[in-house]
């Protein structure tokens, strides 16, 4: 037995983070969600940026929320992977469409000694997203695999759970691209992935990523983060 499956994890050891920016038609249900699943037990951050309700309703629901400037996805999530001090962090999106009931089978496989476990919204068919974004997640996983030489099926899921260890050990430059870097750079260091199904649901409230200057971004990312890992 390995000293990654001594561990044995619990929910005492686990942080759910995400960025947020005007949810609060979502927080609240995302917030219970994370309580009931983990009895209350995992801590929730959430950093937030929005001129609407969402930080309030984030604190009632017992969220530690760090307030920022809007900037962008990545930087909101990257301050949020990075604050916690608990060994395993999840990243979910703060609209409701993760399923906070898997997050027991997130922290089984890292107990099984992974270092990042990855939720596949494609697996199932994600029909709740929109046709164009599910072709663009497509291929923007096919781009990836094809530049690191290694098969991933979803690069641009917001739900994944890490060892915090790993989060430390790697700097993360990207912003709208993050969701792709944080999975591109630990499987191209030869740390250990898996990818697990999950179901995708309809978001609540309004998207706030354009799908063609978004999609340029974290296609742009990609190309840059695999060069800049075959370079080291």
């Amino acid at each position: 037995m390995s000293s990654h499956e001594a561990e044995a994890f619990t929910f005492d050891d686990l942080a759910v983070v995400m960025g947020s920016y005007n949810e609060e038609d979502a927080i609240a249900a995302v917030c219970r969600d994370i309580n009931d699943v983990t009895d209350g037990k995992a801590e929730i951050v959430c950093v937030d940026g929005s001129s609407d309700r969402t930080p309030e309703i984030a604190r009632e629901h017992g969220a530690t929320v760090i307030e920022q400037e809007p900037q962008g996805y990545g930087i909101a999530v990257k301050e949020a992977v990075e604050t916690p001090e608990r060994p395993v962090v999840v990243t979910t999106d703060c609209d409701d469409t993760y399923p906070m009931a898997r997050l027991p089978d997130f922290l089984e496989k890292i107990n099984e000694g992974y270092d990042v476990v990855s939720g596949d919204r494609l697996y199932y068919g994600a029909d709740a997203m929109p046709a164009f974004n599910r072709f663009g997640n497509e291929a923007f996983a096919l781009l990836a695999s094809t530049l690191m030489g290694k098969r991933v099926h979803d690069t641009t899921t917001g739900m994944r759970a890490y060892r915090r260890d790993v989060i430390q050990q790697i700097e993360w430059t990207e912003n709208t691209g993050l969701s792709a870097e944080l999975l591109m750079r630990p499987l191209m260091r030869d740390y250990r992935i898996y990818e697990l199904p999950i179901e995708y649901h309809e978001r609540a409230g309004e998207t706030k990523l354009d799908p063609l200057s978004g999609g340029a971004a974290i296609a742009k990312s990609i190309v840059k983060v695999a060069a800049e890992e075959h370079l080291r």
